[in-house]
């Protein structure tokens, strides 16, 4: 048994919600990984706390505080629709937007751990020798702790293939436009097509390997080193 059309198009989608989601947490999440490594701030403790709620709360007690948040009567959703005269939820942005909150933490505090593992003379050797803040991250800092931050674009990618919950809820389940491979699988076990959700689960796994494999082997590089 092969994939049916409705199967492929929640596997192609989730591999575009995935790739989508890790690209905006790897460009939002490195800058604030580094603030968070390198910088004492009022209110740090706060923002960290802030970033962990996802890992927290029950997945769909995110997804709706993101339904309330953007939704046509929401702060964010109400602006959106002011100036695009569109808004998000119910599309595949939801899910993408879902899949980011959920996988960020994830990213930001691997990412973290694998700056603050940076010798710091060494970034002030750098300031000493005239070099600025973002030469001194490009040149110093992203080099030494680059294996951390790709296996945390690693996770945060597997993190956010196998979103659920907050999918759900923002995104919702609507057959060849939100409806990834989780969501799929779950509308097979509840018309108890079994089959077809153990095929979409194989799938999964077979994906989750390959994640894993090369976390794996990017660990063994790092040791190399």
């Amino acid at each position: 048994m092969g994939l049916d059309p409705l199967a492929l198009f929640s596997v192609k989608l989730s591999l575009k919600v995935a790739i989508s989601s890790t690209a905006i947490v790897t460009l939002l999440g490195t800058p604030l990984a580094y603030l968070l490594a390198t910088r004492d701030f009022p209110f740090k403790n706060a923002v960290d706390a802030l970033i962990t709620l996802p890992l927290v709360f029950p997945p769909t007690v995110t997804g709706y505080i993101l339904l309330l948040l953007l939704g046509r009567k929401g702060p964010i959703g109400e602006l959106l629709y002011t100036l695009f005269h569109k808004g998000i939820v119910f599309t595949w942005y939801a899910a993408v937007v879902a899949a980011a909150v959920a996988s960020f933490p994830i990213f930001v505090k691997s990412a973290r751990a694998a700056i603050e593992a940076v010798d710091k003379r060494l970034l002030t050797v750098s300031y000493t020798l005239g070099k600025g803040e973002v030469t001194t991250f490009f040149r110093i800092v992203l080099p030494l702790a680059k294996r951390g931050i790709v296996a945390a674009v690693i996770l945060s990618f597997a993190r956010a293939l196998g979103e659920f919950g907050a999918t759900l809820m923002l995104a919702g389940y609507i057959p060849f436009k939100t409806n990834t491979i989780p969501l799929e699988i779950y509308s097979s076990v509840s018309n108890g097509d079994f089959e077809r959700a153990n095929l979409l689960t194989a799938v999964t796994a077979a994906i989750a390997l390959v994640t894993i494999y090369a976390i794996n082997r990017l660990s063994n590089r790092s040791k190399q080193w």
